[in-house]
């Protein structure tokens, strides 16, 4: 990539956060309207899940893919491909007459949104090269992500009571126009000096070990058993071929090696833990404001102001924390926040006064707020150069399974205990084993945040990175840095 002035550089940003704002916004935006396309869309409690796991679920599925090709066939390309696409199912969603049609409108969204963060990221660690600046560019990047919290309740709430649901898709119809323009104009093309070659049979494995383990969760509350087992049995064997076949690729889609790194295999249990927690609490407080306390879709959005602004608020702060003490503090402080929220909600009923309701809110906020950063910086500590963004990659598809997985559980839990005649009546009981599930992930970002960031953990990351870096090691990978 040919060196850019200071102004261009700063317009490669605002372009690629852009890209970032509408992906964000869609899950934030989307999980107010939920209520009223149930209503619309006569939607069971699995319906709405798969209205959010598939999207999560495909993106999950192909990031690592769309990364690699981006690498491959240029950078700019597959952006811009990936802003076409995710407009185009955008617009399908707000069209779609019938749930089935909206979630393969959602499918269509989150191969678009596949080819637009990972890449999104690429474009800037190669657009800002010096370390300060890099840093810099990440952390506007990771605020964004804090705008869409904050934002995305009360604009989806609005524009549900004002509009209508399907105006929530209309939003990145001019955002995604104005960046596809932007990247055509401002930003240059820019590959790997050598890309990874593809693996089509990882890539079939992870989609089936994802699909089918998703599928499994959340029908097995209304098809029961018998229904749901053959898809539990096609994931364990998928997992079982990955472990098998993925060692014995020179290029894998998923370098397992990575995990002898204690900060690796930590950051990515914490990663699916913490945004589980999220998608479980979205989906949980969602239903609870409008389906329960009989909210309309603007103040159930205010409502969750106080757990969106401390996030936005607390994620600047974990990124100082974490380059002037490190990832333990700020992971410690997240583990504590999101544990502490969970229990207010299982074990001291929080919903049931808004004092409580307020307080499980903010420190939910807080906790989520200060998990994200050390996320990554976890997930490539003592890793080589030439793997950081492949680890970086997996930390991201950790994400996705975790809210994936996330909504699935909480959602099954909550179909198999709720009754549909009597909703308001059963759903404090029929949610509580969802908090307990909740509280339990905050227990693991708080257990492994302590963990994993010790010494005998960074000797871990240590060993790994000298097997990832030995020349015959790297000649057989194909990687460069």
């Amino acid at each position: 990539m040919p060196e850019l002035s200071p102004r261009r550089r700063l317009l490669v940003l605002a372009i690629c956060c852009m890209s970032l704002l509408i992906v964000s916004l869609d899950v934030t935006v989307l999980n107010v309207a939920l209520p009223s396309m149930q209503q619309d869309l006569h939607a069971t409690t699995a319906g709405l899940q798969w209205t959010i796991d598939a999207y999560t679920l495909v993106l999950a599925a192909l990031l690592m893919l769309a990364g690699s090709t981006a690498d491959r066939i240029g950078r700019k390309k597959v952006f811009m491909a990936g802003l076409v696409v995710f407009s185009i199912g955008s617009l399908l969603c707000s069209l779609a007459p019938d749930l089935d049609l909206l979630i393969a409108a959602r499918m269509v969204q989150a191969v678009g949104g596949s080819m637009l963060n990972p890449v999104a990221m690429s474009i800037i660690t190669n657009t800002f090269t010096a370390p300060r600046e890099r840093a810099r560019a990440i952390g506007v990047w990771g605020a964004v992500v804090g705008i869409s919290m904050a934002a995305g309740p009360l604009l989806g709430g609005l524009l549900v009571e004002t509009v209508g649901w399907r105006s929530i898709f209309w939003l990145n119809l001019p955002v995604g126009l104005v960046a596809l323009l932007a990247t055509l104009r401002y930003i240059p093309e820019s590959r790997a000096p050598k890309a990874r070659r593809p693996d089509p049979v990882g890539q079939l494995l992870v989609i089936a070990l994802f699909g089918s383990l998703t599928y499994a969760i959340i029908e097995a509350p209304e098809a029961g058993t018998a229904t749901s087992a053959p898809f539990a049995a096609v994931a364990l064997a998928a997992l079982i071929g990955l472990l098998w076949y993925e060692p014995r690729r020179a290029e894998p889609l998923i370098d397992l090696r990575f995990f002898r790194s204690a900060p690796f295999s930590g950051a990515t249990v914490v990663a699916i833990s913490a945004f589980a927690a999220l998608g479980g609490f979205l989906f949980l407080s969602t239903l609870y404001l409008q389906n329960v306390r009989g909210l309309d879709a603007l103040h159930a959005g205010l409502w969750m102001l106080p757990m969106a602004v401390p996030t936005f608020l607390c994620a600047p702060l974990s990124g100082r924390l974490l380059g002037t003490r490190g990832p333990r503090l700020p992971l410690l402080i997240a583990g504590v926040a999101m544990t502490a929220s969970g229990l207010l909600f299982a074990a001291f009923d929080a919903a049931d006064s808004d004092v409580t309701l307020f307080l499980g809110y903010v420190l939910f906020g807080v906790g989520f707020g200060f998990v994200n950063a050390p996320i990554t910086n976890t997930a490539v500590s003592g890793m080589p150069r030439s793997q950081a963004g492949v680890a970086a990659a997996v930390a991201s598809t950790s994400r996705q399974l975790g809210q994936t997985l996330g909504v699935a559980v909480i959602g099954a839990v909550l179909a198999a205990g709720v009754s549909t005649s009597s909703y308001r009546e059963t759903f404090a009981s029929a949610a509580a084993p969802g908090w307990w599930i909740l509280t339990g992930c905050g227990l693991v970002v708080l257990v492994l945040g302590a963990v994993t960031t010790g010494r005998w953990a960074k000797a871990t990351a240590e060993r790994a990175a000298r097997r990832l870096e030995a020349p015959e090691i790297r000649e057989a990978s194909g990687v460069s840095a």
